[in-house]
């Protein structure tokens, strides 16, 4: 090439990234090396159990010291109990793609430490699909009805994770929880479908504990309980554009059953709708409970459609048998613009703690009514709490709440 036309060429390539740089666009970043589990001999039969070409993908990939994903292919993996433990020196984040089914082992012998997969100790982790995860509960969860036996497996449990995000993946019944996040931070999951029947026991779909900066969206979820559970010692959580249903709806606790729990604070949940789940937006704490608060609770912009309990603090949640109530202190919780139709005559109930009464709940713009003829007309209920109310509140609230 001649030399000046080299020049024209090299200036033009200049010129080229300059006006790169200025609309947003950069060089195409170096590709992740991929560390395919069938090339770590997993062999997708949905027989043969799978679980040590997983574990031992991701070994590779989180040692790799470069940008990395471990790929779950098309076809069915069949895998006992799996760990993907950090600290990785990949890059961050490291990828987890599912593109195809897990399917767990149904032998409950498999599986020592209360999950199937976990994933623990990681910084920086992108886990998307499209693919589906199936815990392949039926056929255990006659032995989960016992509330004082050990839950089953929870599917997936994201512990001591930062800066992560969960999307785009299938969540199918689980024989225990299906998405549990706890001890993490940063953790954001988005587009995610979980499914189960109405009746599977304790088949929670997303339950927090210990989590701090946690985002749950655009998902669609129905299981035999709550569908998403915002458990103790968690500190800015969102949950928005949530569909429920079935399921016990979405929950602030259980509360105040372990002693060294601490307080909850800064939880928003928006702009969802519940279908003819058991409640709508809870609030629920046991008796003889460690001091500690839940403050700044936010519930807002929910359609419920059939659902039995649409409003409810349930300070005396299953403690039949111990009369000391509960020290959880309630305050600062909103509900705000909450409409649409309930199962249940008692519609509103805010059943406090006599020993901690709730302070600042406000009820804002609430109107509810009957879901059909067979309810004439829905009440509300209210103890040991000190209310605030705002706008049109349908039904409308006693008078005193003591």
């Amino acid at each position: 090439m001649p030399y000046g036309r080299g020049r024209n060429f090299i200036s033009a390539c200049i010129v080229l990234l300059v006006i790169m740089q200025e609309v947003g666009c950069q060089p195409h970043p170096t590709d992740h090396t991929v560390f395919d589990v069938k090339n770590f001999n997993a062999v997708a039969d949905g027989t043969e159990d799978d679980a040590m070409a997983l574990i031992r993908a991701w070994v590779a990939a989180c040692g790799s010291g470069a940008a990395a994903k471990v790929l779950i292919p098309p076809g069915n993996f069949m895998a006992s109990e799996v760990l993907f433990a950090g600290p990785c020196t990949a890059t961050k984040p490291i990828i987890v793609e599912i593109q195809g089914t897990l399917l767990a082992n149904t032998d409950l012998s498999s599986y020592s430490q209360g999950a199937w997969i976990s994933i623990e100790r990681v910084d920086g982790l992108l886990l998307t699909g499209p693919g589906t995860i199936d815990g392949r509960g039926k056929s255990v969860w006659k032995y989960g009805t016992d509330s004082d036996l050990p839950l089953l497996p929870v599917a997936l449990s994201v512990k001591s994770v930062e800066n992560a995000k969960v999307g785009d993946l299938k969540f199918v019944n689980s024989m225990g929880f299906h998405l549990e996040v706890t001890d993490s931070k940063n953790i954001d999951i988005s587009k995610v479908g979980i499914t189960a029947p109405g009746d599977s026991p304790f088949t929670h779909g997303i339950h927090l504990t210990n989590s701090t900066n946690i985002k749950i969206t655009d998902s669609v979820i129905g299981t035999g309980d709550d569908c998403v559970s915002i458990g103790y010692s968690t500190q800015s959580i969102l949950v928005a554009g949530v569909t429920c249903g079935p399921g016990h709806g979405l929950s602030v606790g259980s509360l105040g059953k372990l002693v060294d729990e601490t307080n909850v604070n800064g939880i928003t949940v928006t702009n969802c709708t519940l279908i003819k789940t058991k409640n709508g937006a809870r609030i629920r704490s046991y008796h003889d409970s460690p001091k500690i608060e839940a403050t700044n609770i936010v519930f807002e912009h929910l359609v419920m459609e059939g659902v039995q309990n649409p409003i409810l603090i349930d300070q005396h949640y299953n403690s039949k048998d111990n009369s000391q109530e509960s020290s959880v202190r309630l305050s600062d919780i909103h509900f705000r613009d909450i409409s649409g139709t309930s199962i249940s005559p008692i519609s509103i109930n805010l059943n406090c703690s006599s020993l901690v009464p709730c302070e600042k709940v406000e009820l804002a713009d609430i109107n509810l009514k009957p879901f059909d003829s067979t309810i004439q007309q829905l009440t509300s209920a209210c103890s040991n709490a000190q209310i605030i109310t705002q706008g049109q509140i349908i039904p409308s609230m006693p008078n005193r709440c003591t």
